[in-house]
């Protein structure tokens, strides 16, 4: 009888612990995704010049609801604009950078829930438009579609990555402070984190990261699993100390930040490419292993580079140095990061993340975007991916809009949600 019974609850021991394990590795047995790919639902925003300008721009950044399996935030960046002179023209200049909730629904379709309207402190809509001096400028100069001279947003954000957390707030990192904005659910500023030297708030970034260059800030923020810790990719080689200075083209930096005492952390990440590529947007596996972007600016069928990286900082050096508030950060032989070869950088003790490959979407989907900017892990090696659509538009040469036609199937580019296995 002591033998049956022991054996009836050492089965029972063992089944839970099955079952537990499945309900670990399989997050998504009870979400259909077998209609993915699939294109957001659009309407036309605005017409600029006979070309059509969609409400698109989903998938700058792209984060999994905390506790709803299937559903999703995707975010745009500051909107639709082209290049022109100094600066941008914001074709649709009170254009709200926005979170778009959807979920796949029982159908295997995406289902959009709501849109939430990023505001300031005091409840008003914010613009894309660029940061005054001393609160996060890029010096970019912000023109209308007519090439007139727009103002500054106090508030304004070139949102590209996008945090849920447990509490139903929203992290936000972008590109022109760089800044990680804390929101309330509503989608109303309840905090702006800011390099120092960048007027904004009084908790603070580490110094250096002001010296991002235009149009290539923080492109990816995740929070790791514990809920602790914020993690910001910049997306490119920073001018540090400046332009003409920096020359390690495939060195970029990543950053921590604990949320609760503002302690932050710094690793180098080194790409493949130079600086034409980007390092865009992260996503955690566990408090120290993550998922990244790295990608080239090219369409995937005109050999676009298109890779997923799984990286690991727990061996990697932290290079915050002892000063956080020195404008170009910790130096080698009197040289900042950015000047120093990866053998010098070596020579000095300092390690980079270790990184493997997750994931060539070209070779495994045939991936034709050029803007590959979002990923969400799902579990049991499954990961979701979502691009940056331009709102439907490029530039034409001469800081005009035209029609962003994907090259391979000669239609225009929209915001599509992908799901594919990674090793």
């Amino acid at each position: 009888m002591k033998k049956t019974l022991l054996s009836m609850l050492l089965l029972a021991g063992l089944t839970a612990c099955r079952e537990n394990e499945a309900s670990i590795t399989d997050d998504n047995k009870d979400i259909n995704y077998s209609k993915l790919p699939q294109e957001f639902p659009f309407t036309t925003m605005a017409t600029i010049n006979g070309v059509d300008v969609i409400n698109g721009g989903y998938g700058s950044g792209a984060a999994a609801h905390p506790t709803r399996k299937g559903e999703f935030y995707v975010i745009t960046d500051r909107g639709p604009n082209t290049d022109y002179l100094n600066g941008k023209k914001f074709l649709v200049p009170n254009f709200t950078p926005t979170i778009m909730h959807l979920k796949i629904n029982a159908d295997g379709n995406i289902e959009v829930i709501k849109y939430i309207k990023l505001k300031n402190p005091s409840g008003q809509l914010i613009t894309g438009l660029p940061n005054p001096v001393g609160m996060g400028s890029t010096g970019e100069v912000a023109y209308d579609a007519n090439g007139n001279v727009l103002g500054t947003d106090n508030y304004g954000l070139d949102s590209e990555s996008i945090v849920a957390a447990q509490d139903g707030t929203f992290w936000v990192s972008d590109e022109y402070g760089p800044h990680i904005v804390h929101y309330s659910a509503e989608g109303v500023e309840m905090e702006r984190i800011s390099p120092i030297g960048v007027n904004t708030g009084t908790r603070k970034l580490p110094a250096v990261l002001a010296k991002r260059r235009p149009n290539r800030g923080m492109e990816g923020l995740c929070i790791t699993p514990d809920g602790k810790t914020l993690v910001g990719t910049m997306q490119s080689m920073m001018y540090a100390p400046s332009k003409n200075l920096a020359t390690n083209k495939t060195l970029t930096r990543i950053v921590t930040f604990d949320i609760a005492t503002g302690q932050t952390k710094q690793f180098l990440y080194q790409q493949d490419g130079g600086a034409s590529d980007s390092v865009c947007d992260i996503t955690a596996l566990s408090n120290t292993e993550f998922l990244v972007i790295e990608r080239d600016g090219n369409f995937g069928s005109q050999g676009g580079i298109k890779k997923v990286y799984k990286i690991n900082i727990s061996g990697a050096s932290d290079v915050n140095g002892s000063d956080i508030s020195a404008v170009d950060g910790l130096k080698i032989n009197g040289k900042t990061l950015e000047q120093s070869t990866w053998s010098e950088i070596a020579a000095a003790g300092y390690q980079p993340v270790t990184k493997t490959l997750a994931v060539d979407l070209v070779s495994k989907l045939g991936y034709e975007h050029d803007k590959f900017e979002g990923i969400v892990y799902l579990g049991n090696k499954k990961l979701a991916v979502f691009n940056d659509d331009d709102f439907g538009i490029v530039d034409d040469g001469n800081g005009n809009p035209k029609a962003k036609i994907l090259p391979k199937t000669g239609k225009t580019d929209k915001g599509t949600m992908y799901v594919v296995d990674i090793q």
